[in-house]
């Protein structure tokens, strides 16, 4: 357990140990004790007994083995000479958030524990009219507060026995699961992988010897015909872990069976061949994510630039465009391969790791971005060309343009930098797996990644009977290329709007102020790039520098130098004709989940495109908001656009590592979350409200 972690959970457990030293009991909880034992009882004959917590709205306990923070409870028997209690076990969990970032597995509502009683072959000798338990727990509402509890139950009178739809149904399944499971494992990580049902949810519960710890379990999935490939991947952490537990959830009926490492015996032949099919599996879902990528919101503004490049090279030799194509990809692989050293870095250094948050996040990086939007916008409008001296003379407008191959390169770099805020449908899942792996697995996914969102161009470089299509370039391009400057200006103002969240309107003020200092140096120097004398061009180009460069510099440390405080609050509650929304935190989704109402919750991000486009096509639209008003269900918004361990937790909660997700509580204490995909429409989110009829 982490120490801020441990902190949080120690100071609240210490004030309700002095509670319940004077309530005898928990608060938040009444034990009682039943039993199946026949009437009268029968010698060396076992019985089973049931110790049932039930809680009250808002309180839960822990599982055997309760996560990130909890203790279970304990159950002693008071039983006489020859009476014999058999391993206590737990009735089906169930997973949620604690705050302080915390995943815990336990119950709310009711919790059941139960053990085989045998009495003795003697009974004669060693009567039993009463069986007796001592019990301890801990329950967690605002505070965790140990209990306490005596319970016993009459044996061998009438009405002594559990009512059978009480502790039915509830408790993990003899044997092995229904469908074949493949369990790998290495000294950093374990992955469970199976075929299940496709109207099924599956949730792994982990349970790693002698009280140590294992990271959060991520989860991906695939649909395919009549079968649902799950894979499960467990972050050792230096644990040892031999056994878990699978719960299947179809139409509110759960079902759940312990599985070990040995469940599925393979051959180390098959073991191998099973991890290899994970892995690719996962890798081929990182490849379709990037593919798809191409089709994000984010990467649009690039792609138009690639499409003029297509444009401008219909005249060139097919071997020219073909290295083009390469040079393109190369940028692609390049920024891919910096990010994933840069992913297997911080991961190494203990540091969490999210899929375009930690760049989006830093008020540095969306300067930087919007600046080299900006240039890049204003050389398409042919405001500056710049030529530098001697040998290595070039313009800069090959930078953007088709004249070389740095510029196909330069775009390759600039779509994935664009890219990286975006979540695409596939990627989400495949990235969340591969961050709990190792830094091999982790590389690999990336260049799968890259493979797939450089592909379509590579195919059109290779393949000049495809760019048929594609008019020849003529005087009209200069208009074209121009044009061109307007996506990247609309991009600009995304970015200024992502900063305005971060920083506030005073950084936006400033950055402005840093535009039109870089534009006028840009131009001055292209100007001055036209003075015959070289010595008199570079002595004036120098000083321009400083009178221009040194200001824009300082301009642009005032503008980090701003507390991200400072900002404007990024508005969650509309009114209106709006959504009604409410801040996420983890208390209050347990809170109305433990209150049975339906939740509708949206992670989500200023610097996210892709976020904004479900919002304004899918989520904040009238059907849907009638749907959320008309149902009673509450709106909950979790808005990542600057770092907050407490989403970031619960996005890998559901085995992500960034955003857009959307997931839906349905009405009900024990209802399973429902993820809705990446990519929404209005006919999803109204389906999965249940707004359609269906």
């Amino acid at each position: 357990m982490k120490t801020s972690s441990f902190l949080n959970f120690l100071t609240p457990l210490i004030l309700g140990l002095v509670v319940s030293l004077h309530a005898g009991t928990g608060e938040g909880v009444r034990a009682r004790l039943v039993t199946d034992a026949p009437v009268p009882v029968q010698a060396g004959k076992s019985f089973t007994a049931t110790v049932i917590l039930d809680l009250d709205p808002g309180w839960h306990t822990y599982w055997l083995y309760p996560g990130d923070s909890g203790l279970p409870p304990k159950v002693t028997w008071q039983l006489p000479e020859g009476w014999i209690a058999g391993p206590l076990e737990f009735s089906i969990p169930g997973q949620f958030s604690e705050p302080g970032d915390m995943i815990v597995y336990g119950y709310q509502g009711r919790q059941m524990l139960r053990a085989s009683i045998t009495p003795p072959k003697d009974l004669s000798t060693h009567p039993l009219p009463e069986l007796k338990a001592s019990l301890s727990w801990l329950a967690c509402k605002e505070l965790c507060v140990p209990g306490r509890a005596e319970v016993s139950t009459p044996l061998g009178v009438e009405h002594s026995a559990t009512p059978t739809n009480e502790t039915t149904g509830a408790w993990p399944l003899p044997g092995k699961p229904p469908f074949p499971v493949s369990w790998s494992a290495n000294a950093s990580n374990a992955a469970v992988s199976f075929l299940g049902k496709t109207n099924a949810t599956y949730t792994f519960y982990p349970d790693p010897k002698d009280e140590a710890q294992v990271g959060h379990v991520t989860r991906i999935s695939s649909h395919a015909g009549s079968a649902q490939a799950i894979v499960f991947s467990i972050p050792l952490q230096g644990a040892s872990l031999s056994r878990g537990l699978i719960v299947e959830q179809v139409a509110g009926e759960k079902k759940a069976w312990w599985i070990h490492k040995n469940t599925s015996q393979p051959t180390p032949v098959q073991k191998q061949k099973n991890s290899g099919a994970v892995l690719i599996f996962a890798l081929f879902s990182g490849f379709l994510g990037g593919l798809i990528l191409n089709l994000m919101p984010c990467v649009l503004p690039v792609i138009s630039l690639k499409i003029f490049g297509f444009i401008s090279q219909a005249g060139a030799s097919p071997q020219r465009i073909f290295r083009h194509g390469v040079a393109f990809t190369a940028g692609v692989f390049s920024w891919f391969l910096g990010l994933a050293i840069l992913v297997i870095l911080l991961k190494s250094g203990g540091h969490q790791v999210t899929w375009g948050a930690f760049q989006f996040q830093s008020p540095l990086f969306v300067v930087f971005l919007s600046v080299l939007v900006f240039v890049f916008a204003l050389n398409l409008l042919g405001l500056f060309e710049i030529t530098l001296p001697g040998a290595a003379s070039t313009r800069l407008d090959q930078a953007t343009s088709s004249d070389g191959y740095l510029g196909s390169f330069c775009q390759g770099l600039f779509a994935t930098l664009l890219a990286t805020p975006c979540t695409a449908p596939f990627l989400g899942s495949a990235l969340g797996f591969a961050f709990g792996q190792s830094p091999a697995v982790i590389l690999g996914m990336f260049l799968a990644v890259a493979s797939g969102m450089s592909l379509p161009y590579l195919l059109l470089s290779a393949r000049p009977g495809w760019r048929s299509w594609i008019p020849k370039p003529g005087a009209w391009m200069e208009v074209i290329r121009q044009f061109l400057a307007f996506p990247l200006l609309a991009t600009n103002v995304w970015l200024l709007w992502v900063l305005n969240n971060q920083l506030g309107g005073a950084a936006v003020l400033r950055i402005l102020t840093l535009f039109l200092l870089i534009a006028l140096l840009l131009w001055s120097i292209a100007r001055a790039g036209g003075i015959s004398s070289g010595r008199i061009r570079i002595l004036i180009q120098v000083l321009l520098l400083l009178l221009l460069g040194i200001p824009a510099l300082l301009l642009t440390r005032t503008i980090l130098a701003i507390s991200p405080s400072a900002a404007q609050t990024p508005v969650t509650v509309t009114g209106g004709e709006g959504i009604s929304w409410v801040p996420y935190s983890a208390s209050e989704l347990d809170r109305l989940r433990s209150e049975g109402k339906p939740v509708f919750l949206d992670f989500t991000a200023s610097w996210c495109l892709t976020c904004q486009f479900n919002d304004r096509t899918a989520i904040n639209v009238p059907a849907v908001r009638k749907a959320l008003r008309d149902r009673g269900i509450t709106a909950m918004k979790g808005d990542w656009t600057n770092s907050d361990p407490a989403i970031t937790e619960a996005l890998k909660s559901f085995g992500r590592v960034g955003v857009p997700l959307a997931v839906f509580y349905p009405a009900g204490q024990r209802s399973e979350p429902i993820v809705l995909p990446e990519l929404l429409t209005e006919k999803i989110v109204l389906d999965t409200l249940g707004a359609l009829g269906k």
